[in-house]
Order: structure tokens, then C-alpha cells, then sequence
């Protein structure tokens, strides 16, 4: 069914995952990820990004003249849910989704907001996102098999001589992360001495520690979240067993450090270039500063995002995918972030990974 966009005035009520943010407004823009939940942090970078960005652009004005209001929808990274949260916001009549968070949760949503012609934009980085051909989504960050070759080149320089494992979560954003970099790894002529998958949401990993100490591991390689990275760390610590960990994105949480203690201290992960310290950035993070509120993570990422759809529609005098998807792939959108411009499928055309560490309470760039 070819959804048709209308405009909307008013509140739009609570309703199943969905608490719509209140307010007279014309458009409604979508922001969905895990907003409950053992992700919840994660959403919750990407609400606060929403939240300034539509409050900022509906202070210059809104969007073709009419304001726009936020739906936040809770997926709590399961595929399910994801697409109970899409279904519920076709029938909303929202005309930009900014989202979802997991990969898992996003592909399966994808696919309703495709039916509908919904355009979105998203943080998730499998490269399934963008490569099943799909016409109303871009990526505003790199993908697993970009960051994954980064990780991969900093441990063969670096530890190369160290006993490395590899160990994913399961999921589809854990498993492709940690596939690129034992095949990154491989590529460089260093061989993990274990290779293994974890099951997400379980409390007790002292089963993986004793596997890990049996195989003599130092350095450990993740794909997955932050929560469950967390306590493999505090649980090995307790075990009596040094880790020196790297992971993807989603490290940049510091619900990390709540997680793990102290034994999150020297974590690295993959990220792109600090949104933070862009110039671009200066005047929303003191704002958010302001707040109280760190604009860590993907905090700045979704406001880029609610950014690339104001100014998509600006210019293509309309909110209909047909019409921003020739805008998404012809023009450079600048953004909290830096300029964000996209290719055919939709990823960003420069990712720019670059590896961080985690030093006391804050990350920073890895020598």
C-alpha cells in the first residue's frame, strides 16, 4: 500500500510502544530504537539528539513551513517490536523515520517503511541495511565491514603476538562485526586462538571466562553491546583474568563503565571522528552541556539525521520519498556531524573510522 502523506495538527496520544511528544504540529517525525530495555541508553542518545534538532528547527521555522512534532517509538532491539513500532507509525502518518538502533530491529522495520515510502535514515551498521536494494533508506555512519578492517589492522599491528579471541552476541549487528574482524585478521596473517558466540541478555558469563583462561586470551575482540561486554569484563576481572578489549560503536555508551567497573578502564572501540569536537557541533553540545546531558555516542548522529531530513525536504519542496530520495543522492547536507552525502545505496560516501579508548569516566582517540 503507497502511503499518502497528509498533514496533522494537534497531540497524537499514547498508544502501544509509542508516546508521542505533544505539541500543535504539522509532520511528524519518527525516532525509534530501544528505549526500555538493556539498550535503553542507546535510545536514549538518539531521543535526545531528536528532541534539539526538531526543537532547533522548529525555532528557525520548521519544515516547509509547518513544525514538526516527535514520535518515539520503543523496539527494545527486537525484530518484533520493530515492526509493531513501523506499523504504528504508518498508521500515525509519520513522514520521516529516524531510526532504529539495533540492525536486527531496523532491516525487518525497513521493509514497512519501504512499502509505505517513508524515507529514514539510520545509525545501524550491518551492510545488509543498505545493500537489499531498498529505495527509501540512507545510513548517516559507516558499516561493519568498514570498522571491522580498522579493528582488525590495530590489533595485527598491536597485538599481534598476543592470544586473541573473537566473540559476537549472535546478532546480526554482533555477529557481522565480529566476522569482519576475524576475516580482517586472518587477512593479516594472524589467526584468533578462539572463536565464539556469547547468547545476549544472559546474567552469568563465567562459562565464556573459563573457556577464555583455558586458551591463555589476553585480548578480546567483541561484537555486540555494551551491557553484555560489561559484565564478560567485571566477571573476568573477578576471575582473576586481564582483558584487553575492543569492540565496535556501540562501546562509545558509558553505561559500558557501569557495566564493567573498572575493568572497563582501556576498552577501545571503533567510531567515527568525535562529532564533539566539530565546529559545526560547538553551539548544540554547550547546549546540551547545559543540560546536563553528554552528547556522547549517537546523540549528535540523530540530530544530523532529523538535519539530513529537514534539509532533503527544504530542497525538494516536499516530504514524499520519490522526491527527497533525488535530493539524498545528488547533494552534500551539512550537519552537527560535518557533511554528510550519500551514494547509490545510501551509505555515506566517507566514514572515516578511527579507534578510541576508554580512560576513566570518558574516551578519547587511541595512540
Amino acid at each position: 500500500m503507497k502511503k499518502q502523506f497528509h498533514v496533522l495538527s494537534g497531540c497524537v496520544a499514547a498508544m502501544g510502544y509509542l508516546v508521542a511528544q505533544c505539541a500543535s504540529a504539522d509532520l511528524l517525525v519518527g525516532v525509534a530504537g530501544p528505549m526500555t530495555g538493556p539498550y535503553a541508553s542507546g535510545g536514549q542518545q538518539m531521543r535526545n539528539g531528536a528532541e534539539m534538532a526538531i526543537a532547533d528547527i522548529n525555532a528557525r521555522g520548521g519544515v516547509l513551513g509547518q513544525k514538526l512534532s516527535l514520535v518515539v517509538g520503543d523496539d527494545v532491539c527486537d525484530p518484533k517490536q520493530a515492526v509493531s513500532v513501523a506499523n504504528t507509525f504508518v498508521n500515525k502518518g509519520v513522514a520521516f523515520v529516524d531510526g532504529h538502533y539495533c540492525s536486527s530491529s531496523t532491516m525487518p522495520a525497513s521493509e514497512v517503511y519501504a512499502d509505505e515510502e517513508i524515507p529514514m535514515a539510520t545509525i545501524s551498521t550491518n551492510p545488509q541495511v543498505t545493500e537489499r536494494g531498498l529505495q527509501n533508506i540512507v545510513r548517516v555512519v559507516g558499516r561493519d565491514d568498514q570498522q571491522g578492517v580498522v579493528a582488525a589492522d590495530y590489533l595485527a599491528q598491536r597485538f599481534a603476538t598476543n592470544k586473541i579471541a573473537v566473540i559476537d552476541d549472535k546478532s546480526a549487528y554482533g555477529k557481522g562485526l565480529a566476522d569482519e574482524i576475524d576475516k580482517g585478521l586472518k587477512a593479516k596473517g594472524v589467526t584468533p586462538a578462539l572463536r565464539a558466540s556469547i547468547t545476549a541478555g544472559e546474567k552469568d558469563y563465567n562459562g565464556l571466562v573459563s573457556r577464555l583462561k583455558a586458551a591463555n586470551i589476553d585480548v578480546l575482540a567483541y561484537g555486540g553491546y555494551y551491557t553484555e561486554l560489561g559484565m564478560i569484563l567485571r566477571q573476568a576481572s573477578q576471575g582473576g583474568l586481564k582483558l584487553t578489549a575492543i569492540g565496535g560503536d556501540t562501546l562509545t555508551n558509558s553505561e559500558l563503565l557501569v557495566a564493567a567497573g573498572a575493568a572497563a578502564e582501556g576498552t577501545l572501540f571503533t567510531f567515527g571522528p568525535d562529532p564533539r569536537e566539530t565546529p559545526a557541533a560547538a553551539e548544540v553540545v554547550k547546549t546540551f552541556r547545559k543540560s546536563n546531558i553528554e552528547p556522547e555516542g549517537y546523540t549528535l548522529y540523530s540530530y544530523a539525521t532529523i538535519q539530513v531530513f529537514a534539509q532533503a525536504a527544504e530542497q525538494a519542496g516536499s516530504t514524499k520519498l520519490a522526491d527527497i530520495r533525488k535530493v539524498l543522492a545528488s547533494k552534500t547536507f551539512d550537519t552537527v556531524v560535518g557533511p554528510l552525502s550519500f551514494d547509490s545505496k545510501g551509505d555515506i560516501t566517507k566514514s572515516g573510522y578511527v579507534v578510541y579508548r576508554w580512560t576513566g569516566n570518558q574516551y578519547g582517540y587511541a595512540e
